[in-house]
């Protein structure tokens, strides 16, 4: 059975192939609209000008109408030949710092795993544990199991665990939040986005009596769970806000993993155990397949955990024995996973100049890179 994590939403049940679908009720939002728009319209002529894969596009073209949104106001008076110059421009960019952290580690020898399990489905700590002795890492594990355990305590116990990750010196960490979201809260232990914020700047501001800066360049947060990139993009302009307010230089920002994208709903099986798509995927991937690699990257999710949940609500199109393109069956079982990176002041500056605005300032220190 797969269900999605919001256990609040109005759902719509379908029995399909023995088994029960469970998902939401609403059709493709406005925004997925104009994505199809702009899927139609300019993507064809940026994919043409990258020369690149289908394949390859199709992973950078969601991050590549994101920044375009979120920017449009410097986009909106060129004309039609600059703007599909500067989507070009933005399109490599996006392209190029994918390339540049690729190698980075997100489970390997060297790093600590924490995590944070749903108290109410059969999410086992195993599903954490079993990487964590598969590529030598440190685990510490999460999860309301008795009436003894309040979700506040557990949720506490957690938070000092991410803080003293966050603590300047501390060994690189990996923070996995399995259960239910939403995209203010950690919804199964009520730990509002801005708490969480706060934890990290306060832990990261401890090293000394008068900090000047914050670095959490050494912690990736998962977070596999319902509207998990909007709660990513509002922990990193939560981090950004309270650092400003501190007067505090932010040197770099956690790499933020969503298991969902912005608006989107997250989907498990649930049957003997409780696994979401995109945990399970990685899993799958990186644990059951042999022989394991010696580490997870970035690019391993940006490539192989992309490539594996594309398939969901999907179906792939094959001419010639191979896939060249698929179609869109069920829009609510989509949940293409996002990942935001930190910025250099460097690549800030770069990003500003593509953009066509005055200062690096402008720009987010992180980036959707897909």
């Amino acid at each position: 059975m797969s269900q999605p994590f919001p256990n609040t939403a109005p759902s719509r049940f379908t029995l399909t192939a023995g088994s029960l679908l469970i998902c939401l009720s609403s059709g493709l939002t406005a925004s997925a609209n104009d994505f199809a728009a702009f899927q139609q319209d300019e993507s064809p002529a940026v994919a043409k000008a990258l020369a690149t894969t289908p394949k390859h596009y199709r992973q950078i073209e969601p991050s590549l109408y994101h920044l375009a949104q979120q920017y449009e106001a410097s986009l909106a008076s060129l004309s039609a030949e600059d703007r599909h110059e500067r989507l070009v421009s933005l399109a490599q960019f996006i392209d190029r710092k994918r390339s540049a952290v690729a190698a980075e580690q997100v489970i390997g020898p060297g790093r600590s795993l924490i995590g944070l399990l749903d108290p109410d489905h059969g999410l086992d700590p195993k599903e954490i544990t079993a990487l964590a002795t598969a590529y030598t890492c440190g685990a510490t594990i999460f999860k309301k199991t008795d009436s003894s355990q309040s979700l506040q305590d557990v949720g506490n116990a957690f938070l000092s665990a991410v803080g003293t990750a966050a603590q300047p010196g501390a060994t690189p960490t990996t923070v996995i939040v399995l259960g239910h979201g939403l995209p203010t809260e950690i919804q199964s232990y009520h730990i509002p986005v801005d708490r969480l914020a706060e934890t990290l700047v306060t832990a990261a501001a401890s090293a000394t009596a008068a900090p000047t800066s914050i670095d959490l360049s050494h912690l990736t947060l998962i977070c596999d769970d319902c509207y998990s990139a909007d709660f990513m993009i509002n922990l990193g302009d939560g981090i950004t806000k309270r650092c400003r307010e501190r007067s505090l230089t932010l040197t770099c920002l956690p790499t933020l993993i969503a298991g969902t994208n912005r608006d989107c709903v997250g989907h498990a099986d649930v049957g003997r155990k409780f696994v979401p798509h995109f945990w399970k995927d990685v899993i799958e991937l990186f644990y059951i397949r042999k022989p394991h690699p010696e580490a997870i990257t970035l690019g391993d999710f940006l490539e192989k955990v992309d490539n594996m949940m594309y398939g969901y609500g999907r179906r792939p199109i094959v001419e010639g024995g191979h896939v060249v393109g698929y179609q869109l069956l069920d829009p609510t079982m989509v949940q293409d996973p996002v990942i935001f990176v930190p910025l250099t002041e460097a690549e800030r500056a770069e990003l500003a100049k593509l953009l066509g605005l005055k200062d690096a300032a402008s720009c987010d220190l992180f980036l959707d890179i897909g």
